[in-house]
């Protein structure tokens, strides 16, 4: 159950919401505009992302419609968790930010089934949930402009981001954190856009796709999911193999050492939250995958490593919701805020 304000001590959300789509036709600022990205292995788009509309879901969220340039026209949501106080009318208000990553076959609305809404903590920061494709992997597709795939990172990193903070109270003290597919984008947003985030933090995330065979092999699977050509996304493994070292976060380690950095994973038994005899293949290559970053990580000189290889435990939300709350105080000191 989601958590309600005292009456006459905060504005409703939702009041707020409905003032301002009276304002709609005279909120220009609702449209950022998008410039490229300092990605250097895909063509960006220009443009931007505008609201097109904004729906209350319950006291605290509020779901937007956003139209992205960088997703070709397409229409997609982003989920925000908000703070006590936000009023985006108030133009010169911004508040810290912490953008929760969703995993592959999941969207936007996937974090609202644990306990966010219920963190005390939380009602300081601006929770920013946003859609990032059943199967997207936080990438701009590596071919980007032939056949129209879409530019997930640009819509993240500089549409969306401009958006928020103009007209939805965002500020720039950011932090990020992930589960799985956002595990991994999470590591990649963070390395990728120096300076964009102060922590970030990885549950049984991606971290090293070019470990193995095995690891390359899983994630092409992951890559042909819904009928797609795995080669959509980074190319070939060994054609486009700069693609896949710049979206593999071992080979962005150096990117990452100047930051707090949790990495999480279960070893793919059975744990506390799984039937016995359970196993998952899945989070055992994430656990290994795990393992070779932070040692990476290390080896470069990494100085605000946190790690918590937990041993038993499998892919699942039980774990990530635990792990959430387990990396809430590095990231909330990393925004300045108070747990």
């Amino acid at each position: 159950m989601l958590r309600r304000s005292a009456p006459g001590k905060r504005t409703s959300v939702i009041t707020l919401l409905v003032a301002l789509l009276a304002l709609w036709p005279l909120a220009p600022t609702m449209t950022a505009t998008a410039t490229t990205a300092p990605v250097v292995e895909a063509g960006q788009p220009t443009g931007g992302a505008e609201v097109v509309a904004v729906t209350p879901v319950a006291d605290r969220l509020v779901d937007l419609s956003v139209r992205s340039q960088a997703l070709g026209g397409r229409t997609v949501k982003v989920r925000l968790l908000t703070p006590d106080g936000w009023n985006p009318s108030d133009r010169r208000q911004h508040w810290p930010t912490f953008w929760l990553l969703h995993g592959c076959c999941g969207d936007y609305t996937s974090w609202s089934g644990t306990d966010i809404a219920k963190i005390d903590s939380l009602r300081k920061v601006l929770v920013v949930m946003p859609e990032a494709g059943w199967n997207g992997w936080y990438s701009d597709w590596w071919n980007y402009g032939a056949g129209g795939d879409p530019a997930w990172e640009t819509f993240h990193t500089v549409e969306l981001r401009q958006l928020l903070e103009r007209g939805w109270g965002a500020g720039s003290n950011r932090v990020v954190a992930g589960l799985s597919m956002g595990g991994q984008g999470s590591l990649l947003y963070a390395a990728r856009h120096p300076g964009m985030f102060r922590a970030v933090a990885s549950y049984s995330g991606s971290a090293h796709p070019l470990l193995n065979d095995e690891s390359v092999n899983r994630m092409m699977g992951f890559f042909a999911g819904q009928g797609n050509d795995p080669l959509r996304v980074w190319g070939d493994p060994v054609a486009q193999r700069a693609v896949w070292q710049a979206h593999d976060p071992y080979y962005l380690a150096k990117r990452l050492k100047s930051l707090p950095v949790y990495l999480s994973c279960g070893d793919g038994t059975a744990g506390p939250f799984d039937p016995p005899g359970k196993t998952d293949a899945l989070e055992a290559d994430f656990n290994r995958q795990n393992h070779a970053l932070a040692a990476e990580l290390r080896r470069v000189g990494a100085k605000r490593l946190t790690t918590n290889f937990y041993g038993p435990g499998t892919h699942g939300w039980s774990y990530w919701q635990r792990e959430l709350h387990a990396s809430l105080p590095m990231l909330l000191k990393a925004l300045g805020v108070s747990g």
